[in-house]
């Protein structure tokens, strides 16, 4: 049996740089005895969050804060998500006069500003992503003119004003070829929507090196947490052309029928799952057959 990794997977650098600033924190002497809270998930993988939960990082959620009935005291330390969050908790952070450190990625950073920007030259925003997403809700707090599409049939029932200029961003996992349909059915339909393409290189990398991989295996796992976004749409790539696609948390996933009469295996990770547990997976396999 042959394992074949994709050429693209695992760890981004928004990932690694949100796990990296946590660990700086900590070992600062300065921050020596504060406590040192985490705003939510720090990224969407579960062996994560418990690593970082056994190293003494305390959870804070936003739906507490929001409410009133977190624990947070002046001088506490706030790490923000890799995700990012929304305005008002910004402010409400600011006024508790806790330390923020946010860790929130570069390339979501940058779709927050410029929303920000667009809507100051006079753009309605329209924002393709998940509703429900962290990323996308902290996003869209900035703004105030902001339509929000889960995909292409919500844009189409979208009602698009012909005398009002639009700027289209997207959540930084959409699926390229999502982005492709969207682009085409805008350019061929509405002029007056500025479209900016948004979304993250290494996102659109291991997207591409999914499908690669895809083709070529009889049998493909992607590894990732179960709130993860872009792990879930690197299966549905996957799945789209290799219907013997697994989508597992780790090793204890497994199911050894799976593996019946399979040489080729394909393996993938979210941008959110440690190397480590890819290497138990691969073990486990090896250990099967």
């Amino acid at each position: 049996m042959e394992i074949i990794r994709a050429k693209h997977m695992g760890f981004c650098f928004g990932v690694a740089g949100a796990i990296k600033m946590c660990y700086k924190v900590s070992s600062d002497e300065k921050n020596r005895g504060k406590r040192i809270y985490i705003l939510g998930m720090l990224v969407h993988n579960e062996h994560v969050v418990s690593e970082l939960s056994k190293q003494g990082f305390k959870i804070v959620e936003e739906r507490d804060i929001l409410a009133g009935k977190d624990e947070l005291q002046k001088g506490d330390i706030v790490i923000i998500r890799a995700h990012g969050t929304s305005e008002r908790i910004f402010q409400l952070l600011k006024e508790k006069e806790v330390e923020i450190y946010d860790a929130t990625c570069i390339f979501v950073t940058q779709i927050r500003k410029t929303l920000v920007d667009m809507e100051s030259q006079g753009y309605d925003i329209i924002f393709i992503g998940d509703k429900e997403h962290p990323e996308v809700k902290g996003i869209i707090s900035f703004g105030n003119r902001v339509s929000v599409c889960s995909d292409l049939d919500e844009l189409k029932e979208l009602e698009i004003d012909p005398n009002k200029e639009y700027c289209l961003l997207t959540q930084t996992t959409l699926n390229k070829k999502k982005l492709e349909k969207i682009k085409s059915y805008l350019e061929n339909t509405h002029q007056n929507v500025k479209i900016l393409d948004k979304v993250c290189g290494a996102t659109q990398v291991r997207q591409e090196a999914v499908e690669e991989l895809a083709k070529q295996v009889d049998m493909l796992i992607v590894v990732g947490g179960k709130t993860s976004s872009n792990t879930k749409k690197l299966y549905d790539i996957s799945m789209s052309f290799n219907p013997n696609t697994y989508l597992i948390q780790d090793e204890t996933d497994l199911k050894d029928e799976w593996f019946e009469g399979k040489k080729k295996i394909g393996i993938t990770a979210g941008a959110s799952t440690p190397e480590e547990i890819v290497i138990k997976i691969e073990n486990q396999i090896r250990g099967i057959h």
